[in-house]
C-alpha cells in the first residue's frame, strides 16, 4: 500500500459489504465509504483546484469527516483538519497560514470570516446530497506527497502545521497495528476528535488496515460511551488520562456489559499509576500506555498487549523501524513517521529537526529493557531555588489520595524562589478535603521543597478538545 486512498480502495474491493463505520443510526460499508468519498473528490475537481492545494475540514466527528478526508486525499489535495472548538481568530490564523483554497464546514456553523479568500461548502447528510458525480479518472497521489497539515495545539504562540505525507501515515498505521496485534475482530470506539492524529491513526486508519471496524461518537459523553461500547461489542478505545478518571467516577458503570473490551490505549499525557490500577481492577481491561505526537504522525512507542510485558507507568517500547533515544534528558525520535517539517516555518523546523532526529520537548528516561518513561515537559519543569521539580511526580502522589479525582501541578512565579509549586485539584463527587490535608498526604511522599505552597480546589480543570489539561491556562490565570 503506497497511499491512503489505495488503502480504502483495496479494503472496499476485498470486502465491499463489510460494515466499517457505525454512527448513531447509520451504518456505512466499505464500498459505501469508497464510493461516497469519490463523490467528495468530484466536488473538489469541479471546484477546479490546483494539485497540492490545501482543503480545510471544520466539522465535528461525523461520517462526513471520514468522507472529506479520503475525498481530499483521493483528489490529490492536502487535508487541513481544524479543531471545531477554536474561535474565529484562531481559525483565521490556520486558514491564512495554510493558504486553504477550499473548506468543508458544518452547515450549522456561522459563516467563515469574509476576509479569508476561500470557497466553503456545507457538509450535509452525505447519503442525501453533498456529493458530485466524479467525472474522469482521479490522479493518484504518490506516497511522498503531502497528505495533511496537522496544526499543533499552540501552547507557545500560534499553532504550527506539521507536514505529514502518505508515507508517514502508512508507516505509523502499519507499525501500530503490528505492535498491538490488531485483527479484523477489533472494533474501536472513537470519541477523540478526528481533527487530531490520534483519532485519525489509532481509531480510523488502523482498524481500516486491520480489517476491523469503528464506532464513532460526535463527542465524549460518559453514559453514551458505555451504551455504545456495550451495544456494539467494542474491543478497544483510545483516550487520555482525564477520560479514564471520569469513567472511574461513574457509579452505574457496572450495569453495562463490557466483557468485549480487550484493551484500552492511553496517550497524550502521562497516566497516573493509581488510575491505571483502579481502572483495570474495575473494568477488567488492560490499559496500554503509549507515546506520540503530531510531528511523528501519532504513535512512537507503546506497551505490548498480553502476553507481552506491560510496565505500568512506562510509555512502552519504540515501534519497529523507528528509533527513540534520550539526549540530555529529552526524548528524541527518528524514523519514517517523522514529519517533513513545519509548513512555511523553516526556523521552527530547524530547531525541532536536528540531523534527522525530532526533538520532542518531553523529558524522559529509558530502562535496561528498552521501556521509555516520560518525566515531564521541558517547559513544564519547575525550577524552585535551583532545584528541578517534575510535576508528574507530585501528581502521581496526589492521585493516591482517595478524594482526588484530577490533579495538575504547575510552577507559579515567586520573588524569592523564582518559581513556587501550585497544585490544582478536582475532588471526587461527594468528597471533601482541605489544603492542609493535601499537604499532610504528600509529606511522606515527596521532598519538602516539592510540596505545593498553594493548593486550589476547582470544579474542573481547563482542557483541550482532546482532553489534555491546559497547564498554561492555569499558570496564566493564577500567576
Amino acid at each position: 500500500m503506497t497511499t491512503l486512498p489505495k488503502l480504502l480502495r483495496a479494503q472496499a474491493k476485498a470486502n465491499p459489504a463489510q460494515p466499517f463505520l457505525f454512527f448513531k443510526d447509520q451504518t456505512w460499508t466499505l464500498s459505501e465509504l469508497d464510493a461516497a468519498s469519490d463523490g467528495v473528490a468530484g466536488v473538489l475537481h469541479a471546484a477546479k483546484l490546483n494539485k497540492g492545494d490545501r482543503v480545510g475540514i471544520l466539522l465535528p466527528n461525523c461520517p462526513e469527516y471520514v468522507l472529506c478526508l479520503f475525498g481530499i486525499w483521493k483528489a490529490g489535495f492536502v487535508a487541513v483538519p481544524i479543531n471545531a472548538q477554536l474561535k474565529e481568530p484562531e481559525i483565521e490564523h490556520i486558514l491564512k497560514d495554510s493558504g486553504c483554497a477550499f473548506i468543508f464546514v458544518d452547515a450549522a456553523r456561522p459563516k467563515i470570516n469574509a476576509n479569508i479568500k476561500l470557497r466553503a461548502m456545507s457538509a450535509g447528510a452525505p447519503k442525501d446530497g453533498l456529493l458530485h458525480e466524479l467525472k474522469g479518472a482521479i490522479p493518484e497521489a504518490a506516497d511522498f506527497d503531502v497528505a495533511s497539515l496537522i496544526y499543533t495545539s499552540g501552547t507557545t504562540g500560534f499553532p504550527k502545521g506539521a507536514v505529514l505525507t502518505h508515507a508517514n501515515y502508512l508507516f505509523d498505521v502499519e507499525r501500530f497495528v503490528e505492535a498491538i496485534k490488531m485483527t479484523e475482530a477489533d472494533r474501536f470506539l472513537c470519541f477523540l476528535p478526528l481533527f487530531h492524529v490520534n483519532g485519525q491513526v489509532v481509531t480510523l486508519l488502523s482498524p481500516l488496515l486491520a480489517g476491523g471496524s469503528m464506532v464513532l461518537m460526535e463527542r465524549f459523553q460518559p453514559k453514551e460511551f458505555f451504551e455504545l461500547l456495550s451495544r456494539h461489542r467494542c474491543t478497544a478505545f483510545s483516550g487520555v488520562p482525564s477520560i479514564y478518571s471520569v469513567l472511574l467516577s461513574l457509579p452505574d458503570a457496572a450495569k453495562y456489559d463490557l466483557s468485549s473490551l480487550r484493551f484500552c490505549i492511553c496517550g497524550a499525557a502521562p497516566m497516573p499509576v493509581e488510575v491505571i490500577r483502579a481502572f483495570e481492577e474495575k473494568f477488567k481491561a488492560h490499559i496500554l500506555e503509549g507515546y506520540g505526537l503530531s510531528e511523528a504522525t501519532c504513535v512512537s512507542s507503546i506497551n505490548p498487549p498480553p502476553p507481552g510485558k506491560r510496565k505500568a507507568g512506562s510509555i512502552g517500547v519504540s515501534l519497529k523501524g523507528q528509533d527513540m533515544r534520550i539526549t540530555d534528558g529529552e526524548i528524541e525520535v527518528r524514523g519514517p513517521n517523522v514529519m517533513r517539517g513545519y509548513w512555511n516555518n523553516e526556523t521552527a523546523t530547524k530547531s525541532s529537526l536536528v540531523d534527522g532526529w525530532l526533538k520532542t520537548g518531553d523529558l524522559g528516561s529509558v530502562d535496561s529493557d528498552g521501556y521509555f518513561y516520560v518525566i515531564g515537559r521541558k517547559k513544564e519543569m519547575i525550577i524552585r531555588g535551583g532545584e528541578n521539580i517534575y510535576p508528574k511526580e507530585i501528581e502521581e502522589a496526589l492521585y493516591k489520595h482517595p478524594a482526588v479525582a484530577e490533579a495538575a501541578v504547575v510552577g507559579l512565579p515567586d520573588k524569592r524562589w523564582g518559581e513556587e509549586v501550585a497544585a490544582f485539584i478536582v475532588l471526587r463527587e461527594g468528597k471533601t478535603c482541605t489544603a492542609k490535608e493535601i499537604t499532610a498526604h504528600l509529606k511522606d511522599k515527596v521532598a519538602d521543597f516539592k510540596l505545593p505552597r498553594r493548593v486550589e480546589f476547582l470544579a474542573s480543570l481547563p482542557k483541550t478538545a482532546t482532553g489534555k489539561i491546559q497547564k498554561l491556562k492555569l499558570r496564566g490565570e493564577y500567576s
